[in-house]
């Protein structure tokens, strides 16, 4: 996914009145140019894909976030609304492993660097989440990894 990418996704949801979507899009090229901005780019600079990646899995992992804090605090309407916009981020994220692809590639990973014990678990995690950006949830790597360990 590229900012032009952005671009042709906002005016297809325009042109098909996909209100949720076209929120979704401006907000994602608003938040390329602040950090185009933040990097000292200009906003009319380009990011990379892995910017562009991260940038995606930031304003997904704030929707998750939101949605949970929302079912807590009894607002499912505002639950709601955040899942409508969640399920359009994840249409423009890469496809996440399963869970067994997860234990395949941690036990791989930690065959290839040697480790045996918990007292690098965070080492073995670090190399992980290099190899599995973008593909896997943290959340679900360190969980892979820590049971790894017990």
């Amino acid at each position: 996914m590229t900012q032009q990418d952005l671009r042709e996704a906002m005016k297809m949801a325009m042109k098909n009145k996909e209100a949720v979507k076209l929120s979704v899009v401006r907000g994602l090229i608003a938040a390329c140019t602040n950090e185009l901005v933040a990097k000292g780019r200009g906003p009319d600079g380009q990011l990379s894909e892995d910017e562009m990646l991260t940038l995606i899995t930031r304003a997904a992992k704030q929707r998750k976030d939101s949605i949970e804090q929302f079912e807590k605090g009894g607002r499912p309407e505002l639950a709601a609304s955040e899942k409508e916009e969640l399920a359009v981020l994840e249409t423009m994220l890469p496809k996440q492993m399963s869970q067994d692809e997860i234990v395949a590639a941690a036990k791989a990973k930690a065959v290839e660097l040697g480790i045996t014990e918990k007292s690098k678990a965070n080492q073995l995690m670090g190399m992980l989440m290099k190899d599995l950006k973008g593909k896997a949830d943290g959340t679900a790597v360190k969980a892979v990894v820590d049971s790894m360990f017990q």
